[in-house]
């Protein structure tokens, strides 16, 4: 019995935690669009985490800023710019590409009914851009 106890409660505290993080992730996941409204995200589960890939773009570019020069050719669109985990109740955090300037940074989601907060960070945190994205479905 204490074998149970000893192994059995974790695996199913384990198991409703991450139940609740998938469900949490299903109800935040769908199409977003950017601050200037040039590009369109969807956000969805990807194993216990959530993944943004550009959907599509206003004016379509290339990956030219990529710091692998093989990958400068590719289309933005189709790229995975966003892999975040969850932190607590609709917090986030985890790496954000920028296909603008070809650098990654870390950073940290806050999500709302009708949009996600996003904060990109240099120097540990220390200096941050946010932008805001709107649900578009």
């Amino acid at each position: 019995m204490s074998n149970i106890l000893k192994f059995g409660l974790p695996l199913l505290l384990a198991a409703t935690l991450s139940t609740g993080a998938v469900a949490q992730i299903q109800e935040i996941a769908g199409t977003y669009i950017n601050q200037s409204g040039g590009t369109k995200v969807e956000l969805a589960p990807c194993g216990a985490s959530l993944c943004g890939t550009v959907v599509w773009m206003k004016t379509p570019v290339n990956d030219v800023n990529n710091p692998d020069v093989s990958k400068r050719s590719r289309s933005v669109i189709g790229i995975q710019a966003v892999s975040l985990k969850s932190t607590g109740a609709d917090t986030y955090a985890g790496s954000l590409y920028d296909t603008e300037s070809g650098k990654t940074y870390s950073g940290k989601a806050k999500f709302s009914d009708k949009d996600v907060e996003l904060s990109g960070c240099i120097l540990g945190g220390l200096l941050c851009k946010t932008s805001i994205w709107q649900r578009v479905e």
